[in-house]
């Protein structure tokens, strides 16, 4: 296990130190102490390692991961996992705003709340929320699984592409262009997969699917003027 205490030492040496570290390194092992809600800690990591830290961030935790696997043992502030590519993101606690922010890949767990705009612009990523979401969760999503445990503020899906949203509680109103669809074989599939990787003990049945009505990104000659 590496240490690395940020009550004594700079943020941008830790974040050197990781990023430094490839696919043969033997230092797999990281722990952040007093991360005081620092922002960007762990981010731009391009390697198998695995980064526990120990208390609430700031910022972007986690920005542009790809291959590690970041656990936070606390609350996050807003852009946790922004932009991710692939890897593995826990947080323990709850997340602020844009969580998983433009993710590419990989899977985001908040095990407490997320705040509004969570998922938004996702690309891919799959993000697994244990609690609740704000308003606007999933705008403009083009691709990925957003799932949510518990309910969903105002215009959930909001001008949505082809990402899934999966809801167990309740939908305060969803977005333009956000419709409620037919959950099939290969959505319970999926669904079932994300809560037994994220160590959810939901059931995939208890959930409602919402997904894009099409309707918005394709041109009809009746709304030109």
């Amino acid at each position: 296990m590496q240490v690395f205490d940020l009550g004594s030492n700079p943020l941008r040496e830790l974040n050197a130190t990781l990023q430094a570290q490839n696919s043969n390194t033997n230092q797999i092992n990281w722990e952040v102490q007093n991360p005081r809600g620092r922002h960007a800690i762990a981010v731009g990591l391009d390697a198998p390692i695995e980064v526990r830290v120990k208390g609430s961030t700031g910022y972007y935790l986690g920005g542009m991961n790809q291959k590690a696997q970041i656990t936070v043992d606390g609350s996050v502030g807003p852009g946790v996992a922004e932009n991710m590519m692939s890897g593995t993101v826990i947080v323990e606690g709850d997340a602020s705003q844009y969580a998983g922010a433009t993710g590419h890949g990989g899977l985001l767990v908040i095990k407490g709340n997320a705040s509004s705009r969570c998922g938004i612009s996702m690309k891919g990523i799959d993000i697994v929320v244990f609690g609740d979401v704000g308003h606007m969760s999933a705008f403009m999503a083009q691709s990925g699984n957003l799932v949510v445990c518990g309910d969903a503020g105002d215009a959930l899906g909001d001008s949505l592409y082809e990402a899934s949203l999966f809801v167990r509680g309740s939908v305060k109103s969803l977005g333009a262009d956000c419709m409620e669809k037919e959950m099939r074989e290969e959505h319970l599939d999926i669904l079932s997969n994300l809560l037994k990787v994220s160590g959810s003990k939901a059931k995939a049945e208890e959930f409602r699917r919402y997904g894009s009505a099409r309707k918005l990104y394709n041109f009809n000659i009746d709304n030109a003027y």
